[in-house]
């Protein structure tokens, strides 16, 4: 089986290119980068997702597509310019991804994609499953646009299925990294009241959930990336540092963190009990469905 990816130099798209390797997929990806392939193993061609079509060369003889390519959320202050890059590299790439796709003579079987659970905007103690509408807000605004972007390759022929990703907990990148220096050092604590849902994953579930839908025919349309093990901010914060042996006291009110990160602060703060109804009723089996379970996994393979 070839696949192509995208986004493949980000948290997930490493792992996720280094475990399709050793099952013994050919691997291609899309990169903005000129020069050999950043991931050993694959194959590389250069792609500007703005402002061109993927190269035709990339797409050839391709069983299968997974779309990650995007301009990170949380990387700093949304100013109007960030939050045009944010939208811009996920509805115009995904566009320019989608016209390569039709202009294929042999089109790929399927294309796995990209979305997030940004869709569902803050909800409070509502249980979101795929069926849930869309929220409001900047986010839930770039998802609808961002999801119908990748809709007209079903109109061809090509299965589509779209992964809402929720809060990736990965042995590097991500958010958990960026976490455990703080506490660590003892200074960690909940975000605003604490009592909003935190719809995490373990990396190695979302990989499982891709090539999930890769191989399995049946799987179309909307899967929540999310764990089946929901817990509160607040739950996940005295979880973490339980396991570091540290204390969590130091809370930082809401109005500090929109003063600190603007409008930036409604990611952290939105409330998300995310329920994968889909993924569990065709079957995929999450190996990580306690949060507890999922930061020992990752926090002790860094001790060993």
């Amino acid at each position: 089986m070839k696949l192509l990816i995208t986004g493949a130099t980000g948290t997930i798209g490493r792992v996720l290119c280094q475990q399709l390797l050793e099952q013994g997929y050919e691997v291609r990806i899309l990169t903005r980068r000129a020069g050999p392939s950043p991931i050993v193993g694959t194959s590389a061609w250069q792609w500007n997702p703005l402002t061109e079509l993927p190269p035709s060369a990339s797409l050839e003889g391709i069983d299968a597509i997974v779309h990650l390519a995007g301009e990170p959320v949380a990387q700093s202050r949304w100013t109007e310019e960030v939050k045009r890059r944010i939208r811009d590299s996920r509805v115009i790439g995904t566009r320019n991804l989608v016209e390569g796709i039709k202009a294929m003579d042999v089109r790929p079987r399927v294309l796995v994609g990209a979305s997030a659970v940004g869709f569902y905007g803050s909800r409070g103690d509502e249980r979101l499953t795929e069926s849930s509408p869309e929220g409001i807000g900047f986010l839930p605004d770039v998802c609808r646009e961002w999801e119908l972007s990748y809709e007209p390759v079903e109109q061809i022929g090509v299965r589509l299925a779209l992964i809402r990703i929720g809060v990736v907990l990965s042995r590097s990148g991500g958010v958990l990294e960026k976490m455990l220096l703080p506490f660590r050092l003892g200074l960690g604590g909940r975000l605003g009241s604490g009592r909003q849902w935190f719809p995490w994953i373990h990396i190695d579930d979302l990989i499982g959930l891709i090539q999930f839908a890769l191989t399995n025919d049946q799987i179309r349309g909307v899967l929540n990336g999310a764990s089946e093990g929901s817990v509160t901010n607040e739950q996940f914060t005295k979880c973490l540092a339980q396991i570091l042996n540290r204390p969590a006291v130091f809370a930082v009110p809401e109005p500090a963190l929109r003063l600190l990160a603007g409008e930036l602060a409604s990611v952290v703060l939105a409330s998300q009990l995310v329920v994968p109804q889909a993924a569990l009723e065709v079957g995929y089996n999450f190996k990580f469905k306690q949060v507890s379970a999922a930061l020992h996994d990752i926090i002790d393979s860094e001790r060993t």
